[in-house]
C-alpha cells in the first residue's frame, strides 16, 4: 500500500491543505510543536477512524471550529481509493471511495503500522493497554476477529448487567451465556493463533536489529490455564467450568469474572518478563521489533505493505540503535512516514514543517 496525498481540515495546528507523499522514506523535520506529529497522527486517524494521542474528537479540531476532517487517497494492488474521515464533538462519519461506510466497513481498508514514544506502555503499562493494542491489530487484518469481539465486548455488557441486577435466573439470561461463551472462546482462540505467529518473527527481527544472543517472545497469558493445543470446543467447556465455579462470587461482585478480557499478553526475554527485567533500551527495542514484526503480519495476512510511521526517532533512540533502524528500513520495499528535529543522514524525501505548514524539499539549516 501507498498513500499517494492527504487532505486536512481544521486539524489540530495544521494550516488547511494537502500534502503528496512519495513512495519510500518522507521525512517530516523542523522544531518542537511545529505540527510534526499533527501530521502523522492526520494520517493514522484518516486510516483508522482513531488518534495515537487522545480519545476525544475536540482535542484534534482547532479551536473554535465546529468540524473538521481529512481525506486520502491512496494505492492498494488493485487500485486508487479513497478514505476519508468527518468529525466533530460528538460524532464521525466515515467514508470510502466517496461512499459513506460503517466503521466495521471502513476498518482495516488502509493498514498502518505505528511506532510513537508513548508506546513503551506496551511493557510497562496496564494489561488492559496490551489488550486494547493487540485486539487493535488483530482486527486491522482479520476482518471475521473484529466482529467476533464485537459480538463478545456487547455480551460482555449485557451479561454485567443481569450479574449487576441479580437477574440471572431468567430465561434471557441462559441465552446471554451461550452466545458469551461462544465468542469468548473465538476471541480466545483467534488471539493465541495471532500470537504464536508473530512470536516467531518477532525473535527473528529482535536478533537481526538489536541483541542475536538474545531470545525474545510473545506470551499469552490467558486466565484459563495452558491453552495453546487446545480445540475451540475445548477452550468453550473450559470457559464454562470457569463460569461455573466462579458464578456464586460473580453474583456477589455483580461483573464477570471469567472471559478474555482478563488475559494478559506478556513479552519474555531470555526466559525472563521484559516489564520488569529488561533496560530501557531493551523495552524499545523490543517494541520497535514488535512494530516491525506488525509490518510483517500485514503483509503476510492480507498480501500487502502496510504504511509505517515514526513519530519524534531522534529523541526516543541513541545512535546506535537510530543508525540499526535506519539501515533496516531502507532495504525494506514500505513507504515510510517519519518526522525528527534534524537531518537523519539518511536519502529520503524532507518536508519542513513550521507553524502548522509543510513545505517540501526544504533544508535542514532552518532546524538551528
Amino acid at each position: 500500500m501507498e498513500i499517494l496525498e492527504i487532505n486536512y481540515i481544521n486539524f489540530r495546528n495544521l494550516i488547511d491543505n494537502n500534502v503528496k507523499f512519495f513512495p519510500k522514506l518522507n521525512l517530516f523535520f523542523g522544531k518542537n510543536g511545529q505540527g510534526k506529529t499533527s501530521l502523522l497522527e492526520a494520517v493514522y486517524f484518516n486510516a483508522t477512524g482513531k488518534s495515537f494521542r487522545t480519545t476525544k474528537s475536540t482535542e484534534m479540531m482547532k479551536y473554535g471550529v465546529k468540524r473538521a476532517g481529512v481525506y486520502i487517497l491512496y494505492r492498494d494492488s488493485i487500485s486508487e481509493k479513497t478514505l476519508t474521515v468527518k468529525f466533530n464533538d460528538s460524532k464521525k462519519e466515515y467514508y470510502y471511495n466517496s461512499k459513506k461506510v460503517t466503521y466495521d466497513e471502513f476498518y482495516g481498508k488502509l493498514n498502518v503500522v505505528t511506532y510513537i514514544p508513548e508506546d513503551i506502555v506496551l511493557i510497562t503499562g496496564s494489561p488492559s493497554i496490551r489488550r486494547t493494542f493487540f485486539d487493535g491489530e488483530i482486527a486491522q487484518t482479520n476482518s471475521e476477529y473484529f466482529q467476533d469481539l464485537k459480538n463478545y465486548n456487547k455480551l460482555l455488557k449485557i451479561r454485567n448487567k443481569y450479574l449487576k441486577e441479580q437477574r440471572t435466573k431468567e430465561i434471557e439470561y441462559q441465552v446471554y451465556e451461550e452466545e458469551f461463551v461462544k465468542y469468548g472462546a473465538k476471541v480466545i482462540e483467534k488471539r493465541l493463533e495471532y500470537v504464536q505467529k508473530i512470536s516467531i518473527i518477532l525473535n527473528l527481527n529482535y536478533r537481526k536489529l538489536f541483541d542475536n544472543e538474545k531470545e525474545l517472545s510473545l506470551s499469552y497469558d490467558c486466565h484459563l490455564g495452558n491453552i495453546k493445543k487446545m480445540s475451540i470446543k475445548e477452550i468453550e467447556e473450559l470457559l464454562k467450568e470457569k463460569i461455573k465455579k466462579s458464578f456464586n462470587q460473580e453474583k456477589r461482585y455483580g461483573f464477570s469474572l471469567c472471559g478474555p478480557q482478563k488475559d494478559d499478553f506478556l513479552f519474555i526475554l531470555n526466559g525472563h518478563e521484559a516489564k520488569s527485567t529488561a533496560s530501557q533500551g531493551e523495552k524499545k527495542s523490543i517494541i520497535f521489533s514488535l512494530k516491525l514484526s506488525e509490518i510483517d503480519m500485514v503483509i503476510r495476512e492480507k498480501k500487502e505493505n502496510p504504511v509505517l510511521i515514526i513519530d519524534d526517532i531522534s529523541s526516543y533512540f541513541d545512535s546506535n540503535r537510530k543508525n540499526s533502524i535506519l539501515g533496516y528500513l531502507r532495504k525494506r520495499n514500505i513507504q515510510v512516514l517519519i518526522s525528527s528535529t534534524g537531518d537523519l543522514g539518511i536519502e529520503s524525501e524532507n518536508f519542513y514543517v513550521e507553524g502548522g505548514e509543510i513545505r517540501y524539499g526544504t533544508g535542514f539549516e532552518q532546524c538551528k
